[in-house]
Parts: structure tokens; C-alpha cells; sequence
């Protein structure tokens, strides 16, 4: 199998950081970071917007890099990212039902990431 599953993953990724990017609700409202209003405080909405530029930059690398040892790097960065996300997010987040979500979206991604890296003989090269 080619690289084609890395880079619908890193695809499905940059699209993702480009969403939290212009609308950090995205993230806040599923995560239990917005306020009873639905919006979303400033610091929040800054901090989200830099795990989607993360998103964004990881997504492009999965995208762009040359198979093989960057390519394999690019997926890599994008996996652990998504298990810290997980981790972070599992263990910090204030709202309990939240903290399951988040570390089950976010571990889900990982895996995912995971798997299309190692189904792609692009990235064992």
C-alpha cells in the first residue's frame, strides 16, 4: 500500500487545525471549555488556536514529506501529538464526561494515525 493513508490522515488533520483555527468552539464546546453562553474565553480561544496551528503544521508535514524517513517522522510527530492530546486532555480537562470524550477522540486519532503510518509501506521505507 502506497502512502494514501498517511496523507488522507494528514489531510483530515490540516482541515481540522484550519477549523479550531477560525472557530475554537469547535474544540471549547466538545472539551467543556466554553462558557454557559457558548462562547469561548480569550485565553481558551488562544491556546486552541495553537494546538490548530500544531494540527495545521503536522497535517501539511504528512502531506508534503518525501516517503520514507520523513515521511515516517511527519506521522510519527502527528501520532504523539495526539497521544499527549489525549493524555493532557483525559487527565486535566474539568468536566469529567469531557475528559472521556477528549481522550477517546484524541486517542482514536492517534491510533488511527498509527495504523495508516504502518499500513503505508511509504512510511516503513
Amino acid at each position: 500500500m502506497g502512502a494514501w493513508p498517511v496523507r488522507w490522515a494528514g489531510a483530515a488533520t490540516a482541515a481540522y487545525g484550519v477549523g479550531i483555527l477560525v472557530r475554537p468552539a469547535l474544540m471549547a464546546r466538545p472539551c467543556g471549555l466554553d462558557d454557559e453562553d457558548g462562547s469561548v474565553p480569550v485565553a481558551t480561544a488562544l491556546l486552541i488556536r495553537a494546538v490548530g496551528a500544531r494540527d495545521l503544521a503536522n497535517g501539511l508535514a504528512m502531506l508534503a514529506a518525501k516517503e520514507g524517513s520523513a515521511l515516517r517522522a511527519a506521522t510519527v510527530c502527528r501520532v504523539v501529538s495526539d497521544l499527549g492530546d489525549a493524555v493532557l486532555f483525559g487527565t486535566q480537562l474539568p468536566d469529567p464526561a469531557a475528559r472521556r470524550k477528549a481522550a477517546a477522540v484524541a486517542g482514536g486519532w492517534g491510533a488511527l494515525c498509527a495504523v495508516a503510518g504502518l499500513a503505508s509501506r511509504s512510511v516503513r521505507k
